[in-house]
């Protein structure tokens, strides 16, 4: 009779077999476009420019790929788009090949106000009540077996969120991958639809806008419809190219609520939200979920590391598994965390690099997941993506190989404290800043100057979508850490490697000359060459420290204590390795600087100069404090 340990290291032995699974079969990416669009007309049946009717008279353009011959009912994938993909091309093209070659129905649709859709275009497209009449379209078709599965990266996958809420019946399953932008709250995380991080906005939301937010766009007449509209559709895309911006010169321009009305763009949703702040009740009229919505949809979800929202996406998976309006659907919560930037796991492979940090072999076989995903919830097929499957699978960097677990954090993590130290000079990498697990003493507080018109900049980290702003992913910090307003506590060399995965807790006590500036921290990761590599970072504007509801300025001098929202990671940190904390008032182009005047920043001109503090003494200690996995 085997023993329990032995029964948990057989457990233990499964559970790691099911980290990565078997390679591809085939990489449709040697494909060229029109050899992609030549085998889906080789295998598939097409409708196109279909005009599915709203409840409200709008129809959204829809096109349909069929297996051809088939005779039985069909599960259907939907993709859902604010982009131009009537025409499919890249990664679309290639999963409706997977799709049609499984059996399914793959169905792209055009959010309203977009390419050949009717209507008004709103960030997300309705997605409750457009999202349900389609659901209903789709299951009432005579080759619908009634079941559907939503799948899509980024805009394509954010849209989901708000419609999990409702629990549509015909809504099997969903694949959102990199869908930070559809939240709006969820647990510690206020970040409407990545508009803000700490109540700091976000430049590129302002940047993507630009190129998809045209409310004077050319459209197709209105009445246009069936084999007509179909046949207009071949020879016009409606795709305007817009004029180029310099964005690294542009995206100083003051005041920011100007930034795209100064380049002469109509006002649009950009100028809407900007007006906003985090806690406006607007923010609740949209196509964004929040946490008191409910969750009724098994998921998928693909996330990454060096992604603009890694935070928010896994606290929403833990409450979706953790609110129970739906047991069976919070019980078939599943998320893969990548090493990469956003939306590039199809990219995933040998001799990966992140940024300009090699991480090794990252190979993730991810269309079969998907395809397995779907078999078990829209076929029936249990054995496809059988339950033993780990609820969580992560790469881990600096230990550059996938790891699994039933939970995130992962279940071994504990915290450990780290304190920032120093005899108040931890002004750039040449200070004698210093982490260490024993707490200050009396110490003298860390001082440094942020001037708006001069701020810190960004170098990699998690973003997306910026015109070129940032480039994310892992690079060397040092450029930075060599500048007097940056404070940089560092730990002495590890004796042995030190897994962090889970979240990262900063928890700073600060002062100001300004009534209201920000403060940024860093996690870096200090190879023994030298090397800073960025790890994640995150900011908070000090008007919000006791909540997005009660802003208050702060009095000059006086201590006050930020906790900005957490770090998302998993980072191996090796022998020899350094555990590296940056702190500063500025991460731009990134985040839009703090003027430092207390009052409306997105619409003011005028910077003032901030004297800013970090303290940390025994009173009024400031520290991060770790997840540790002991292995």
């Amino acid at each position: 009779m085997v023993g329990s340990k032995g029964k948990r290291l057989a457990r233990l032995a499964l559970l790691l077999a099911a980290v990565v699974p078997a390679a591809p079969a085939e990489n449709l990416a040697r494909y060229s476009e029109d050899g992609l669009r030549a085998e889906l007309a080789g295998i598939a049946e097409a409708e196109t420019a279909v005009l599915v009717p709203m409840r409200d008279g709008v129809g959204l353009s829809t096109n349909i790929w069929r297996p051809k011959g088939a005779t039985g009912r069909l599960p259907t994938v939907l993709w859902k788009t604010p982009y131009n993909e009537h025409n499919l091309r890249g990664r679309a093209a290639q999963l409706a090949i997977e799709a049609v070659r499984r059996g399914y129905a793959f169905v792209v649709q055009s959010e309203r106000g977009r390419y050949f859709s009717q209507g008004e275009y709103q960030i997300l497209g309705h997605p409750q009540t457009d999202g349900w009449d389609t659901l209903d379209w789709i299951a009432a078709q005579p080759w619908s077996n009634g079941k559907v599965g939503t799948l899509g990266c980024s805009s394509s996958a954010e849209w989901q969120l708000a419609l999990a809420a409702m629990s549509h019946p015909a809504h099997a399953a969903m694949v959102p991958m990199a869908a930070g932008a559809g939240i709006g709250k969820v647990g510690r995380f206020q970040e409407q639809g990545n508009f803000y991080t700490g109540g700091v906005p976000r430049t590129l939301f302002a940047v993507w806008m630009y190129g998809v937010d045209n409310p004077l766009r050319a459209q197709l007449p209105q009445d246009l419809a069936g084999p007509m509209r179909a046949r207009v559709a071949q020879y016009n895309d409606l795709h305007a190219a817009k004029p180029k911006v310099e964005w690294q010169t542009h995206i100083r321009h003051l005041p920011y609520a100007e930034l795209l009305s100064s380049l002469g763009e109509p006002p649009a949703t950009f100028e809407q939200f900007i007006a906003r702040t985090p806690a406006d009740p607007a923010w609740r009229e949209g196509g964004l979920y929040h946490d008191d919505m409910g969750w009724g949809v098994p998921a998928l979800w693909f996330n990454s590391w060096y992604d603009v929202s890694i935070g928010p996406n896994l606290e929403l998976f833990n409450h979706a598994r953790g609110v129970n309006t739906d047991p069976e659907a919070s019980a078939n919560q599943y998320v893969v965390i990548g090493p990469n930037p956003h939306c590039q796991f199809w990219q995933l492979g040998p001799d990966y690099t992140v940024g300009a940090r090699k991480v090794g072999d990252a190979s993730f076989p991810v269309s079969e997941q998907v395809w397995a995903f779907f078999d078990r919830w829209l076929k029936g097929d249990r054995k496809a993506f059988p339950s033993s499957t780990p609820k969580v699978r992560y790469f881990t960097i600096g230990l550059d190989k996938w790891q699994a677990d039933e939970q995130w954090p992962p279940k071994a993590a504990r915290p450990v404290r780290l304190y920032l130290r120093s005899g108040g000079r931890a002004n750039s990498l040449y200070g004698d800043g210093r982490l260490a697990s024993d707490p200050p003493g009396d110490e003298p507080a860390d001082r440094y100057t942020y001037d708006p018109a001069n701020p810190v900049q960004t170098i990699g980290g998690g973003d997306c979508c910026n015109g070129g702003l940032v480039v994310p992913g892992a690079f060397d910090q040092r450029p930075v850490e060599a500048r007097h307003d940056v404070l940089v506590y560092t730990s002495d060399p590890l004796e042995e490697p030190l897994e962090v995965s889970g979240f990262v807790e900063a928890v700073l006590n600060v002062s100001s000359s300004a009534p209201d500036t920000d403060f940024a921290v860093r996690l870096v990761d200090v190879a023994p060459d030298g090397t800073a590599w960025i790890v994640g970072d995150t900011i908070l504007r000090a008007r919000y420290r006791d909540g997005y509801e009660t802003p208050a300025p702060m009095e000059p001098g006086r201590v006050y204590t930020l906790r900005p929202t957490p770090i998302a990671t998993s980072i191996r940190f090796g022998k020899g390795h350094r555990i590296r904390v940056e702190v500063t008032s500025s991460n731009f182009p990134k985040f839009a600087r703090n003027l430092n005047t207390g009052g409306p920043n997105e619409t003011e001109s005028t910077p003032v100069v901030a004297e800013n503090a970090v303290h940390h003494s025994a009173g009024a200690a400031s520290y991060i404090e770790l997840p540790v996995v002991a292995r």
